[in-house]
């Protein structure tokens, strides 16, 4: 991605201080749960600085919070990643993977001999200890969201008919895990947002947003990669097709419709105070609502920073 394609983000990135203690952590979390094959120095996976995305993404969690949280990171991306060779043009044998670990959020033990699902198992324990039923219910609804997209997403690969905007849209809201991220900012920071203000149109659509700009950058960047692989879902080749339009001219569109979602935010953001006050929030509840909405925006402008450096998406 040119520096053209960069987007300007009005929101702040800081980092939390205690990347080094978590790394540390996520490293002997990886030896217990084997995701990767070989040492983590020997793997590309070295420099996508996993950690520093959790760093980025959540800079009020400490230390413990921040371990869990990159184990999370390692988790999306080792995970998502075993589907980009041929297992990922089977999706009845991803739908049987994906099933496995959905029951886990029900209570099925995981198999030993399985390192994505005991490293699911013990993400879920961690990150539900201690949350109240209505977050666990809402967190488990996301996940279970998350795995069953996979197997679409594998259909869609062999598929011959590419999706339109709205059929992309409805699966790559479920590929992103945006909103199983976004429960974790209150599980890092031991709250849970008021009912009346999580559910407000305003925060719903600054959600939203913080989720979809993310997965249009990251269209965007990791176009080069996923065109020769015949990886559909991607905004930058729907574009190109409605348009009939270069890749260079399409990076341009789906980089533009995000900097306009960017300056929306900042529109929502200016709104939630009179949102709030519209509700009769007490003093305590609207405390906890601005520091969720503060989270959005924290992670959003994370993972904008970390996306503009990482290797994970560097061609070679």
């Amino acid at each position: 991605m040119s520096d053209e394609n960069s987007l300007l983000h009005p929101f702040p990135h800081r980092r939390s201080p205690h990347a080094a203690q978590a790394a540390e952590q996520h490293r002997t979390w990886l030896r217990r749960h084997p995701l990767l094959y070989g040492d983590i120095g020997d793997s590309p996976y070295a420099h996508w600085e996993v950690v520093d995305l959790a760093a980025l993404g959540y800079p009020d969690a400490g230390p413990d919070e921040l371990a869990l949280a990159a184990d999370l990171m390692g988790f999306y991306f080792l995970f998502d990643d075993q589907f980009d060779g041929p297992l990922g043009r089977r999706p009845a044998e991803v739908a049987r993977i994906c099933d496995r670990l959905a029951g886990i959020l029900h209570g099925a033990p995981p198999d030993p001999d399985s390192p994505a699902e005991t490293a699911f198992a013990d993400l879920w324990r961690r990150s539900t200890l201690g949350m109240p039923a209505r977050w666990r219910a809402r967190a488990a609804y996301n996940w279970e969201w998350y795995f069953a997209s996979h197997p679409a997403e594998a259909a869609g690969r062999i598929s011959e008919r590419p999706p339109d905007r709205e059929g992309y849209l409805a699966l790559r809201r479920g590929t992103a895990a945006m909103e199983t991220i976004f429960d974790m900012i209150e599980r890092l920071g031991r709250f849970e947002v008021p009912m009346a203000a999580h559910h407000h149109p305003v925060l719903r659509q600054l959600r939203q947003l913080a989720a979809d700009i993310p997965s249009l950058s990251n269209d965007v960047r990791s176009y080069p990669k996923e065109a020769p692989t015949g990886d559909v879902n991607n905004l930058v080749m729907i574009v190109q097709r409605e348009r009939g339009c270069s890749a260079q001219e399409a990076c341009a569109v789906v980089t533009a419709e995000a900097q306009q979602m960017l300056a929306r935010c900042t529109e929502l953001v200016a709104q939630l105070p009179e949102s709030y006050r519209a509700l009769g929030l007490d003093p305590a509840d609207l405390e906890l609502a601005g520091r969720y909405a503060q989270g959005l925006t924290a992670w959003l402008a994370g993972y904008l920073h970390w996306e503009s450096r990482t290797g994970r998406y560097r061609m070679a």
